[in-house]
């Protein structure tokens, strides 16, 4: 299955993106989803038409969803939901005010990518092209793989071994007194059991021959600074892009001279585009007089984007975002992290692990045995990599 996620700042127009894409590869007769997972959709306002939770055929072969949290929650995780209601309940909520409690906050992003394995696993579609939420949601999303493991590993798996150990000598001690029951075995497997399920997704996310995200951005410097982040952000997850899409450029056929000061601005900004994400192909798309909304509008734009039955599912760029280097019995790590300072970059050691922070994004990396048992001796930013020296500490 090909998977392409559409992702942007808020308001770019990443969701006429993402559904012009699936209709284009609908044509070309892949079976195709969009799937939507902000939690303020909007594509069914987008195809003009409606949609809930399941796909529904927009056209042959083109289906679209809407993520809803609460069925995906009641459908999954059940277990965990009636728990944690029950919980609630006893500390004096109604039970309308503990269901919706139940849902805790983030779930939204769980579940996108559980949806997404399903739908992987299903093998139903051939295309799989995910509406994803702006920016900042969206890189939490992509993650929570890397620091879903860590948590799991470090705390979730003891913890659950000696809960499930215990819990027949405390239940009747703690039931009377509390007013609820400890958690069963049921609900204390469910969140590892997730866990695999998105540990599983994750090889899928970063196979750079299978999955692709595509940054849509606008001509302005606050959109433009963020895509840049967002790029940084996604090669430090080890997530490749393979395309940036310049949204609502003013034609050059627009004269009036309300517009000459933004034309000018355009003129700057484009130019940004193809320099600050070179090598990347950049796919400019104009400013339409008419809002795009419905199936005539999204055709337009389908056409602008991939002419000549261009095929949105290739790979447009394979980007490699991480690579172990040898040289003369060295070794180092490189990680592509485009437009990041050295000094924005926090760098430190645990075992077998290496933690990278960059602002409020942090990446456990466990490292190939090859690096495991050796210590970082230095790191420089080249060509927009990482690089970071290992060195034997018994020779340092």
């Amino acid at each position: 299955m090909r998977v392409i996620l559409m992702t942007g700042k808020g308001g770019v127009g990443k969701t006429s993106v993402a559904a012009a894409t699936g209709l284009r590869c609908a044509e070309l007769g892949y079976q195709t989803l969009v799937l939507s997972t902000d939690p303020a959709h909007s594509l069914a306002d987008s195809f003009d038409l409606e949609l809930g939770h399941e796909p529904k055929l927009v056209r042959p072969n083109l289906w679209g969803a809407e993520l809803d949290a609460l069925m995906e929650l009641e459908g999954n995780w059940g277990a965990v939901k009636r728990y944690i209601t029950q919980v609630l309940q006893a500390r004096g909520l109604d039970g309308i005010q503990a269901e919706e409690l139940a849902i805790l906050p983030g779930m939204d992003e769980i579940f996108g990518l559980v949806r997404m394995k399903r739908h992987y696993d299903e093998g139903t579609f051939d295309v799989l092209i995910i509406d994803s939420a702006p920016t900042g949601t969206a890189l939490r999303l992509l993650s929570l793989p890397e620091v879903g493991g860590w948590y799991m590993r470090k705390f979730y798996k003891p913890f659950q071994g000696i809960s499930v150990a215990l819990r027949p000598l405390v239940e009747p001690i703690f039931r009377p007194i509390a007013g609820f029951s400890l958690p069963s075995k049921e609900v204390m497997d469910a969140p590892f059991e997730f866990y695999e399920q998105i540990e599983a997704l994750q090889k899928v996310l970063i196979d750079n021959t299978q999955t692709s995200v595509r940054l849509v951005t606008n001509p302005e410097k606050m959109v433009i600074k963020e895509s840049l982040r967002a790029h940084a952000y996604l090669s430090l997850y080890n997530v490749s892009t393979d395309l940036i899409i310049a949204n609502r450029i003013i034609p050059e056929s627009v004269t009036d001279p309300f517009f000459k000061r933004w034309k000018e601005s355009q003129s700057q900004y484009r130019q940004e585009i193809h320099d600050n994400f070179a090598p990347l192909p950049v796919k400019e798309v104009p400013l339409y007089s008419e809002e795009m909304c419905g199936l005539k509008a999204l055709d337009r734009l389908k056409e602008t984007l991939y002419p000549n039955n261009e095929d949105p599912a290739q790979v447009y760029y394979k980007e490699t975002t991480l690579r172990v280097v040898q040289d003369q019995g060295q070794y180092s790590l490189e990680i592509y992290l485009p437009g990041i300072e050295k000094s924005q970059i926090e760098l430190s050691k645990t075992g077998d692990e290496l933690n990278v922070r960059i602002g409020n994004h942090r990446r456990n990396l466990v490292l190939p045995q090859a690096l495991a048992a050796l210590n970082p001796a230095g790191a420089k930013m080249e060509d927009d990599y990482l690089k970071i020296r290992f060195a034997d500490p018994a020779r340092v």
